[in-house]
């Protein structure tokens, strides 16, 4: 209640619901209505309430329907169902025109020496194959034939010979079965005899000697003596280029003809 204590609320009180008046029909009333339900029937504008499932807007039949499909038939019912059985006889296949046999026309026609595609037209008038009915159809139409003593099942597997295992049969079995494969591969090496030897196989073995690499010079060029000589005799010319050697650790310059060093 107000005023009783700090902060409290009041309490909402509880009112009458408001009396429905009678609508008549066919008025505004009575329009507004049906829309109201409508709306609150559609399941695409419809909110779930609060705490509660999505309601669905279908209604069920009753409990005397029942679901899925109705045969209408008579055929005994179930006791009918396991005092006979009635096999599916096979029907009897169609007389119906076959395709034709293209591949075996065309190999008949390449035979005959036909060449051009009005050639081939005229063969196929001429001998019209046509597919036979087990060739063109996948499954036959009567039930293959079985054996009277055939046995429906699979094959139990044998048991695992765990003796030999044990004792390493199957290991001894492969190491002689490799050992006389060698003995094949020998014998097959010793009948093919020596091979010829080949120009390949000699160069192979004794290749040729590579050949030195030279340049191409001018023939007139070749053993051409010197136009200036400063020596006068070539002993002159050994001595100078031996002292020249010599030299060569103490002087400077790229070519060592420069400055002696002092260091």
């Amino acid at each position: 209640m107000a005023g009783s204590g700090g902060g409290s609320a009041e309490r909402p009180r509880w009112r009458r619901p408001p009396v429905l008046a009678e609508v008549a029909p066919g008025s505004e009333n009575e329009r507004l209505g049906v829309a109201r339900d409508s709306m609150l029937r559609n399941p695409l504008i419809a909110k779930a309430e609060l705490g509660k499932p999505r309601r669905s807007s279908y209604t069920l039949p009753g409990p005397d329907f029942s679901y899925g499909l109705y045969i209408h038939g008579r055929d005994g019912g179930v006791p009918e169902a396991i005092g006979h059985w009635h096999a599916m006889k096979p029907r009897p296949a169609l007389l119906r025109k076959m395709p034709r046999d293209y591949i075996t026309m065309n190999c008949g026609a390449l035979k005959a020496g036909c060449t051009t595609a009005h050639e081939f037209n005229l063969y196929y008038e001429a001998k019209d194959i046509r597919c036979k009915v087990d060739e063109e159809s996948r499954f036959k139409r009567g039930p293959p034939k079985v054996p009277a003593d055939m046995t429906y099942g699979i094959v139990s597997r044998p048991s695992t010979p765990f003796f030999d295992l044990l004792h390493h049969k199957y290991k001894e079995l492969w190491l002689e079965q490799q050992r006389a494969m060698t003995v094949i591969q020998q014998e097959e090496k010793k009948k093919k005899g020596k091979a010829y030897e080949t120009r390949t196989t000699l160069l192979r073995k004794h290749p040729l000697p590579a050949k030195e690499e030279s340049f191409w010079h001018l023939p007139h060029l070749e053993k051409v003596g010197p136009r200036l000589s400063t020596f006068p005799d070539s002993e002159a010319r050994k001595k100078a280029f031996s002292a020249y050697r010599s030299e060569m650790p103490v002087r400077c310059g790229p070519l060592h003809q420069g400055i002696y060093t002092t260091s």
